[in-house]
Formats: C-alpha cells, sequence, structure tokens
C-alpha cells in the first residue's frame, strides 16, 4: 500500500523543506506543495491540484502542515480523504491572529475596511479581504490531527491550542522553551524525533 504525505509550508519556507523530513518518515514519499502566494482562496486551488495529482499514484494521503500551511491545509482540504493531519505550530484560529496583528498595529477594523490593505512595521500586510474570507470561511476539520506545540509560541497561545484539541479529534505534545519557528539545533532534533515517532506510529 503506497503512502503519501502532503507537505504544506510556512510563510516564507519552501516546498523543497519536504526533503528534509524525508529522512524522519520512512515508509512514505514527502510531495510538498509549491505555492508562493498567501491568499487562501489561491492557496487553496494550488493544494486541491496537488492533492488531486497525488490521489492518482497512492492508496493513503497524510498532512504535515507547518504554521499557516496548518490553516491553509484546513481550508483546502477538510472535505477530502485525509488519513492523518501533523501539525507543526499550527496557525489554528486565524482570524485571532490577524486581530492580534491589527492590535500590534494600532490599526482597526474601520480604517483596515477603508484602505483595504495596510503594510506594517513588522512586514505583514494587513487585508481587510483576507479577514473577510477567514469569517466568512469557517473551518470544519474532521481529520485525527496531532500537533507540535512551541511553549513560547508568539503567534498560537495555549488556550488557542486547548481550545481545538477540546473541540477535535486533536492531541499536542509541547517543546518546552520551544519557539513558532523550529530552527535550533535543539528545536529541530525535538522536531524530528516527533515527526519519526508520529509516522512510526501510523
Amino acid at each position: 500500500m503506497k503512502k503519501a504525505i502532503l507537505y504544506i509550508h510556512g510563510k516564507g519556507g519552501s516546498y523543497t523543506e519536504a526533503e528534509l523530513y524525508q529522512k524522519s518518515c520512512k515508509g512514505f514519499d514527502i510531495v510538498g506543495v509549491d505555492y508562493n502566494d498567501y491568499l487562501p482562496w489561491i492557496v487553496k486551488k494550488e493544494i486541491e491540484a496537488a492533492y488531486s495529482e497525488i490521489s492518482k499514484r497512492y492508496d493513503k494521503i497524510y498532512i504535515l502542515a507547518n504554521s499557516i500551511g496548518a490553516y491553509f491545509a484546513m481550508n483546502a482540504l477538510q472535505n477530502y480523504c485525509i488519513e492523518k493531519a501533523l501539525f507543526i505550530s499550527p496557525i489554528l484560529n486565524m482570524e485571532k491572529v490577524i486581530l492580534t496583528m491589527m492590535n500590534w498595529a494600532n490599526v482597526s477594523e474601520i480604517e483596515l475596511q477603508k484602505q483595504k490593505e495596510i503594510p506594517t512595521k513588522f512586514g505583514e500586510t494587513l487585508s481587510w479581504e483576507f479577514l473577510c474570507y477567514v469569517r466568512n470561511n469557517p473551518l470544519k476539520w474532521n481529520v485525527p490531527t496531532k500537533i507540535l506545540y512551541a511553549e513560547n509560541d508568539n503567534l498560537t497561545d495555549i488556550q488557542t491550542v486547548n481550545n481545538f484539541v477540546n473541540t477535535h479529534n486533536a492531541s499536542f505534545t509541547i517543546m518546552k522553551n520551544g519557539e513558532h519557528w523550529f530552527h535550533t539545533c535543539e528545536q529541530l532534533l525535538f522536531l524530528n524525533e516527533w515527526l519519526k515517532k508520529q509516522c512510526e506510529s501510523i
């Protein structure tokens, strides 16, 4: 039985990151989704196309997604046949993240609605269209999900993770002193050990 993991990277990432996880996912082929846009209705089409392509060649499909890639995965594939999802530092409440960034930038909803897009000093561009899309397209995620969460994640708080776990078929592992972006040697070792354990249990 052929098994594939569809990898959906986070912002600033690349589909080539899939190769880095291959050694921790023995028995699986990992296919990265190549996308460069960050508007969910555009990314959704690219993820659906990638799923459609690999579903022709594999019997079972799993998801590995990082950061906003987890939101994109849930938005695009909630009505598709996915065996299990593995999320790294996932964005689980996109509306909350956008409102938090608006607060950081001292931008009101009225101001964003009027200007449509507002660049920020911390490198993100706030979008009224994006916020409306998130509100008008609530997620209905029923896929069994395992989450790797960093204790010092600055984008998703522990309450949001607990709320998600309590209302979905999900569980999570916390890395003490970890950060949203797993990048140090210690963090990457923890991530790869977690991923290896998850794949062995499938």
